[in-house]
């Protein structure tokens, strides 16, 4: 099972530039998966002030890509109107060049609405949402695989698409996208992602059984085999857990059908002793096989 991090609260004490970069030089160097960052421009975890630090997602990413060699990176989650989608396009692409190939383009179709209003961000109804990220995502698969010819959509109409250079992963980055609906983000899993993500709510796990059935049903319907979709969740660590409390946690999500573990630090900045505990509890789950009994 993989383990991950995502750095959703930069409120350290000291200069945000140094921390990170010590965290991530600190995480590059464990069996930690990937390193993931949120791509808001105001704080959204509601265990957070809204006036906390938050730093703009891909800028972050390519300071971070300096300073690691092996860990992957990515948003948790980018919102599909958020940005131009060539441009988010070129700046997934870009970090995966810069990076030796260690980009995901993590992707959802948006949901907050104060944030749009504050900062005055697109963020149109929730069908044309849909309809954007949809577009956006055949526009990435369009791009990758070096396709110049015009691309015309409902929404986004682009005469000569050119993606140069192109990924240094093959075929593509992967692509993770973030959310839960069952009739529509999980079709779009299906159709076109890599990774879904999830959320460890507490009810037995319920809702993951029946999320990731309704994603096999998606699979099936468009044909695609269910083992290529990596299944993703996201959870936070506890106040006071440690390595062998966490592990048992990824054991239990992996009897779910889960297969890499998303940890964020609700409300507060990740310290160096939580990052000890997930270091620990990356290698102990390193290369493990787990058969969900």
């Amino acid at each position: 099972m993989k383990l991950s991090v995502s750095v959703t609260n930069y409120s350290w004490p000291e200069s945000i530039h140094r921390r990170l970069a010590s965290l991530a030089r600190f995480l590059d160097g464990t069996a930690v998966d990937t390193l993931w960052v949120p791509d808001h421009l105001l704080q959204a975890d509601p265990a957070s002030a809204l006036d906390e630090p938050m730093l703009e997602a891909y800028t972050a990413l390519g300071y971070l890509a300096a300073a690691t060699d092996r860990i992957r990176l990515g948003t948790m989650v980018t919102a599909a109107t958020f940005r131009a989608p060539a441009l988010l396009i070129k700046a997934v692409t870009t970090l995966d060049v810069l990076s030796d190939g260690r980009a995901w383009l993590g992707l959802g179709a948006g949901y907050n609405a104060a944030e749009a209003g504050a900062m005055g961000l697109f963020l149109p109804a929730t069908a044309e949402r849909f309809e954007r990220m949809t577009e956006l995502l055949q526009l990435a698969h369009h791009m990758w695989r070096g396709d110049e010819s015009a691309f015309l959509g409902q929404h986004l109409t682009l005469q000569r698409p050119i993606g140069s250079p192109r990924p240094v992963t093959l075929p593509h980055p992967p692509v993770l996208i973030g959310g839960t609906g069952e009739r529509r983000t999980l079709r779009l899993v299906a159709q076109y992602g890599d990774a879904c993500n999830l959320f460890d709510v507490p009810d037995g796990g319920a809702a993951i059984r029946r999320q990731l059935d309704v994603l096999d049903r998606h699979c099936a319907d468009v044909g695609r085999p269910v083992a290529e979709i990596e299944r993703t969740v996201t959870t936070a660590l506890r106040e006071g857990e440690l390595a062998g409390a966490l592990v048992e946690r990824c054991r239990a999500l992996a009897d779910l059908g889960i297969r890499h573990v998303v940890l964020i630090a609700r409300g507060r900045p990740w310290a160096a002793a939580d990052l000890d505990v997930v270091a620990a509890a990356a290698h102990q789950l390193r290369d493990r096989v787990h058969t969900p009994g």
